[in-house]
């Protein structure tokens, strides 16, 4: 469950006390996009970037989006609410922003309403799995490409899938494909495969989410000398690589041990874990440049 208190539509209120909207459409139609965001030692990252995609999501789906959702107004109920959860260290926080109650499939009003979320997690910075995760191709479903494809909207259900049958079949993750059968991502994550020290990951063309920790990697990386290419990723590239690993905006960078009988390093994974947890304690600290973080 949520952690002592929620904010829903700019109020906060006990966790344990909020009830469903009758006719919410995130709950009837999958009407709505999401964020989960980082709070490291106590403090929120990367807002902008996520606010970025969530508004431009939200805009995908012809919401009308109101001026005041801006970085700096986001970033306002999501300070007041970790504080009012005392949380100092780490968290995750989900913010959903829906479309208003009223109507069927057609809605009555385009006008949004958002909702936060804040769960505590132990680590205070980002830290690499100390196990590998063992992983396998989900080949059940696949994710089509669309315009929708780049973004966290309501619709999981392939993602929920995936991680059942994951669990079914003792694996850790199902990688997921497209319709062209190039692997994009994981049920909860994005993919880097690592060849002879160049990157390789699926480009957004392929129909992968637009992952903020995503580019941070390419960004960190490219900073840092090594090659990144966005190209299409087949089953055999997993087993020509020499490493994989997932990323995503709460664990950073999750190295992968195996995919059916091979078996991967995490020299470059270890790295990366490294250079976010040296780039956040300098960004916070305001010892860093924040144009690391633009878009790719």
């Amino acid at each position: 469950m949520s952690y002592k208190f929620v904010n829903n539509n700019g109020k906060i209120i006990p966790a344990g006390g909020y009830v469903l909207e009758a006719g919410n459409r995130a709950y009837l139609y999958g009407d709505g996009v999401f964020e989960t965001i980082r709070v490291f030692n106590g403090q929120v990252i990367n807002l902008s970037n996520h606010i970025a995609r969530l508004v431009e999501g939200a805009s995908r789906l012809k919401m009308r989006i109101p001026a005041f959702y801006t970085v700096e107004f986001f970033q306002r109920q999501i300070e007041e609410l970790v504080q009012k959860c005392e949380i100092t260290k780490g968290a995750r926080v989900r913010l959903s922003v829906d479309r208003m109650s009223g109507g069927t499939y057609i809605p009555d009003q385009n006008e949004p309403t958002f909702f936060i979320e804040v769960y505590p997690i132990n680590e205070s910075d980002f830290e690499l799995n100390s196990k590998g995760l063992e992983v396998d191709v989900f080949m059940d479903m696949k994710k089509p490409k669309g315009k929708l494809a780049n973004y966290k909207t309501k619709n999981g259900l392939l993602y929920v899938m995936a991680g059942i049958s994951a669990r079914e079949k003792g694996i850790d993750e199902y990688l997921i494909m497209n319709e062209s059968n190039g692997i994009i991502e994981s049920s909860n994550s994005n993919l880097f495969v690592v060849s002879n020290g160049v990157l390789y990951t699926p480009g957004l063309d392929e129909g992968c989410l637009a992952g903020t920790m995503r580019m941070q990697i390419i960004n960190l990386a490219l900073q840092n000398g090594f090659k990144v290419y966005e190209c299409t990723i087949l089953p055999q590239n997993l087993l020509s690589a020499d490493e994989v690993f997932l990323t995503n905006a709460i664990r950073g960078v999750v190295w992968v041990v195996g995919y059916r009988t091979k078996r991967f390093f995490n020299n470059t994974s270890r790295k990366f874990v490294a250079l976010l947890n040296d780039y956040w304690e300098k960004e916070l600290s305001g010892e860093t440049d924040s144009s690391l973080l633009d878009d790719e």
